[in-house]
């Protein structure tokens, strides 16, 4: 039985809640009076739009800390078919960056986080193409569901339902919003829902309307108007303050921002349910009247507000125990349940509690031992008794009072079974459909990510009440640099299989190597790699290769000969690996993806190698690479057969370029690199001496001005872009050297295409450039602007919008062929082309 493929069927069922790969959470004595002043509010408000960074920050944290409602924000998407502006990662690995940037977002202005399965499939011109291919019915469920657990009073969308939202997802996602806001409250749609959930019916659904500049002001006098920009003293912030620290998260999609304080105006227009006239809130009781049997509740959190001491919060333990004991005996309600997690989560602050469990190690081996350090201190000295601690199976009667700001330690060794799942994201572990990820348990529809895979239940009283105190088992270490840090514990294999590479060009009958590393993560015994042929090819080194032992840590490396057999075979086939251990085959690759924003991610996927064939010619060998906002274009490069050389900020300014048949810069390179306006002269030089100088898309926006002069002749960069990958691609000069030389392009290139043609096309272009391709989606202009090339001296000039970055990885033959063909542009080109 192959065991721990990459999409997984289940999980453990935990009871901690999003792992936080940070310090763990101390909160000061004036957010601890924040918290309190929340307990008086029985409100909550959920806000719905597409892609993580498409939330009104200002406006969640007014909600969430000015009025201290309950507040969410639904994003359809974890946006993975966004461009990342800090790293190489596409698609599902740049959702998870953008989920825990999202997160981080959250953490700093107050509100929870939601998603739906929808898959972020890239820009999308209609709201009718963005629900065909998520599977409109499928999403509107998840909305719903998400609706009737959080039981908004109000729901507010980002976005109008029409070409005002300037995407198809943003209009797709306030047509579901209104969709789901009617469906949530029958209990004829989506009744599977309904052994989990019951139907709610919000108050009022509205548009909060925008005025982004340019032509786009959504916005009118006689929408209703939110003041929003006030100033917290316990915060010592402005929400125009805290909505930038929350904006400037997100990271990857570059959208620092500066903070802003005042007075600040939102504007909104009511779509379903009575218009507010005084308040978002008006008809809706936010008081503890909407519980039947709440009475007094009310004045006793007035009292606890009132008797409340900065210098000393635990003073107020024994009044939130009883509190705590009064409203558990209201009948079971959505607001009771939410109210004693509230009161909980103050009794643990307000007691100062610390408890952490960590392991020293990074990763729990299945089949292995790990041991948990546990440290629990009372820092505010109020008594705290510690009545059981259940630690991953270990589960003791301790019986002990925790003495005033006084440590105790215990530490466990534990075994780590075999049924002790790989650590995953939960929407990856089953196989994706095409337009959303596949769930198989429906609790775990709208959840952000997985809890931790192992956790410490401590069974604590804080003034006689029980209770019980869960944390995450985390890695713990201290980085001389950036000091004590916590990241996820991850829970891995006793052996890890990984390619050197995961895809392999093959171009010509040659025998191709493939690399394979096999880690040990514990002490094993006769590992062995075992290869699976796939059809073509015939791996010329045994099928099977054997190890005595491996000692924990170390690595065995293995290469394997593949050879072609029968080269009339084109196109894409898998090559497969497993490491065969005592009877089991283990086929898990390991990912990692660092950055110091967010705290580190692994994931499990299969460790297939795409081997792909094709026809293929190259002129020329040298090619520079000047690095831009991550792209797999040198790897691309190097299988192709260039040599490639990757050229520094200094080189640019000190090296001779004098050699390179070729200089490709990466996407969005004029957007981040100043050096590229000094290098401006030094390249055109180039290009005039014969280079030919290959820019990959830029942008021209607020996010991400161009910094730098980039070509000989005048052009402008454009928004426009071609995002159905099967759109028609017209030969404007079929002709021309980059259609024919060294290889024929034909329309076979444009076929199997990823998520988009080509974006930020080129407009405004001189006369000296030339045009070779056309294309559009449906419904609109053929466009030229996706491929301009101009002579400048001996050499070319090209800026492509095509978009090669994401045709590379993907194995799309047809993209390597044409970017053969634009390294190759031949010196002293006649104009006549």
């Amino acid at each position: 039985m192959k065991k721990n493929i990459w999409f997984l069927l289940g999980y453990i069922s935990l009871l901690v809640g999003p792992v936080l790969a940070q310090t763990p959470p101390s909160p000061n004595s004036a957010d601890i009076y924040l918290e309190l002043q929340q307990l008086k509010v029985l409100g909550s408000v959920l806000y719905i739009a597409a892609h993580p960074d498409d939330e009104n920050t200002r406006l969640l944290a007014y909600l969430a800390k000015e009025r201290k409602l309950r507040t969410g924000y639904l994003s359809l998407t974890r946006g993975d078919g966004g461009q990342n502006l800090i790293g190489d990662e596409q698609g599902i690995e740049l959702g998870m960056i953008r989920t825990q940037e999202l997160l981080a977002a959250r953490r700093t202005d107050g509100a929870e986080q939601f998603f739906t399965r929808a898959y972020d499939f890239g820009f999308s011109k209609s709201v009718e193409e963005a629900l065909q291919f998520w599977d409109h019915q499928k999403i509107l469920s998840d909305v719903v569901w998400v609706i009737r657990n959080f039981r908004p009073d109000v729901i507010i969308t980002r976005f109008p339902k029409d070409s005002r939202a300037g995407h198809g997802h943003h209009a797709a996602s306030a047509v579901l919003a209104e969709e789901a806001f009617l469906a949530a409250g029958d209990p004829t749609k989506f009744p599977e829902q309904l052994s989990l959930v019951q139907p709610w019916k919000s108050t009022r659904l509205l548009w909060n309307t925008f005025n982004f500049g340019g032509g786009t002001n959504t916005q009118s006098n006689d929408q209703f108007k939110l003041e929003v920009g006030a100033f917290n003293p316990l915060l010592g912030k402005g929400y125009g303050e805290i909505a930038a620290e929350s904006r400037s998260q997100h990271k990857s999609q570059g959208f620092g921002v500066p903070r802003q304080r005042g007075s600040m105006i939102e504007y909104f227009a009511t779509w379903q349910g009575t218009a507010p006239s005084n308040d978002l809130f008006d008809g809706v009781d936010l008081t503890w009247n909407r519980l039947p049997g709440a009475t007094g509740i009310e004045s006793r959190i007035d009292e606890i507000l009132r008797s409340y001491q900065l210098e000393n919060p635990a003073q107020s333990i024994p009044a939130l125990a009883q509190l705590y004991k009064q409203v558990d005996l209201l009948p079971a309600s959505y607001w009771r349940n939410q109210k004693k997690r509230e009161i909980q989560t103050l009794l643990e602050h307000c007691s100062g509690l610390w408890a952490e469990a960590t392991s020293a190690e990074p990763v729990a081996v299945q089949t292995d031992h790990m041991r948990i350090n546990v440290w629990l201190n009372n820092r505010n000295g109020a008594p705290i008794d510690i009545k059981t601690v259940n630690l991953a199976g270990f589960d003791t009667v301790v019986n002990r009072t925790l003495q005033p700001n006084g440590n105790w330690q215990f530490s466990k060794r534990i075994y780590v079974s075999d049924s002790a799942l790989l650590t995953q994201p939960y929407w990856l572990q089953k196989e994706m459909k095409e337009g959303y990820f596949e769930v198989a348990d429906q609790t775990w529809i709208g959840k952000p990510e997985n809890p931790a895979s192992f956790q410490l239940v401590v069974e604590v009283s804080f003034a006689g009440l029980p209770l019980r105190v869960v944390r995450p088992v985390q890695y713990k270490y201290t980085d001389p640099v950036k000091g004590e840090l916590y990241q996820p514990l991850v829970v891995v294999p006793p052996v890890l299989i990984t390619p050197a590479r995961n895809l392999l060009i093959s171009f010509d009958q040659k025998p191709q190597s493939v690399n394979y590393e096999i880690r040990a993560m514990k002490d094993v015994r006769a590992p062995e790699l075992v290869l699976y042929d796939p059809p073509g090819w015939k791996s010329t080194s045994a099928s099977i290769a054997r190890l005595d032992s491996l000692k924990k840590g170390t690595v065995e490396d293995f290469t394997v000969q593949l050879t072609p057999i029968d080269n009339r075979k084109k196109g894409k086939v898998s090559l497969t690996a497993s490491a065969k251990l005592n009877q089991e085959y283990y086929t898990s690759l390991r990912k990692q993806i660092r950055y110091d924003h967010i705290p580190t991610i692994d994931y499990f996927r299969g460790n297939a190698v795409q081997l792909v064939r094709m026809d293929l010619k190259i002129v020329g060998k040298k090619v520079a690479f000047i690095e831009g906002a991550g792209d797999y274009i040198p790897v691309a490069l190097q299988q192709m057969g260039y040599q490639v050389t990757i050229l520094s900020d200094a080189d640019l300014l000190t090296t001779s370029l004098d050699g390179y048949d070729a200089i490709i810069t990466g996407v969005r390179a004029y957007n981040i690199k100043e050096a590229l306006n000094t290098a401006y002269d030094k390249l055109m030089q180039y290009v005039s001496n014969g280079g030919n100088l290959i820019v990959q898309y830029n942008t021209s926006n607020q996010i991400g001005p161009v910094k730098a002069k980039m070509s000989p002749y005048p052009f402008t960069i454009s928004r426009t872009r071609v995002t159905d990958q099967q759109a028609p691609v017209t030969f404007l000069l079929p002709d021309h050297p980059v259609l024919n030389t060294p290889n024929k392009i034909t329309q076979d290139d444009f076929a199997n295409w990823v998520q988009e043609r080509s974006i930020y096309h080129a407009t405004n272009w001189d006369a000296a450039y030339q045009t070779p391709l056309s294309m559009s989606d449906a419904n609109e202009k053929p466009d030229a602007g996706s491929l301009l090339i101009g002579k400048h001296g001996k050499g070319n000039f090209v800026y492509t919008g095509l978009v090669f970055f994401r045709e590379l990885p993907a194995g799309v033959p047809g993209a390597y062929r044409l970017l053969a063909n634009l390294i190759g542009l031949e010196k002293n080109q006649p104009r006549g082309f």
